[in-house]
């Protein structure tokens, strides 16, 4: 079975429009699951929205959710207004500019909290910024949602895992697989309580971490 990979944007489409290869692959699975872990109503905040691709999947597959999709990138909010502007869905606002790191969140308060392959991808400093965030605007009972390869102490890692990590740090020295039990105890440092774990395919995770009272 082939490893996980990082979003990758190809070159785009009209109006700007990127593609991640992986997202054909993985929506299905990760949809299934957060049919059961996301709210039936209220409102999703997905920091890291990338290509846009995952959100306008799950807004079609949840239309009682309203959906929110941030990034940092310009390129990367272009390519969201792009898609979400294609797909026409009305659950769906405008994508903001969104840097996990940051002190302030311009979001109001929402209902869950979905990152897709990010913490990998990025430094250190955004994992955290993405639990202080989320602590900030989620009410008790609500969930910080994660999806991407991890480290676990009593869980063997695979070799294309191991392979992964090495890449990605070669990339950005800053980068890497995160573990599981740091981000645990980050989390439970915010109020989260500890992780649901759910295996998925390619060697990934999904976790929900719950904001507790």
């Amino acid at each position: 079975m082939s490893g996980p990979e990082p979003w990758m944007p190809e070159p785009g489409e009209a109006q700007g429009k990127q593609h991640a290869p992986a997202t054909l692959r993985n929506r299905a699975g990760i949809a299934e699951l957060l049919a059961e872990w996301l709210p039936e109503t209220g409102r999703v905040l997905e920091v890291a929205s990338g290509s846009g691709e995952h959100i306008v999947y799950f807004a079609s597959h949840f239309p009682a959710l309203r959906w929110q999709p941030s990034d940092p990138q310009p390129a990367a909010q272009r390519s969201i207004a792009a898609w979400t502007g294609e797909a026409r869905l009305a659950n769906v606002e405008p994508p903001i500019a969104l840097d996990a790191r940051a002190e302030h969140w311009d979001v109001a308060r929402i209902d869950a909290v979905l990152c897709i392959n990010m913490v990998h991808i990025s430094p250190w400093e955004a994992t955290k910024g993405l639990f202080a965030g989320a602590a900030r605007l989620l009410p008790p009972g609500a969930a910080l949602i994660l999806y991407g390869p991890f480290l676990e102490t009593d869980v063997e890692t695979a070799d294309s895992n191991l392979s992964f990590g090495a890449s990605l740090k070669a990339r950005d020295p800053r980068w890497g697989l995160r573990d599981l039990g740091e981000i645990t105890a980050l989390a439970q440092q915010h109020g989260f309580a500890a992780p649901d774990r759910r295996a998925m395919p390619a060697n990934n995770l999904m976790l929900r971490f719950v904001r507790e009272a």
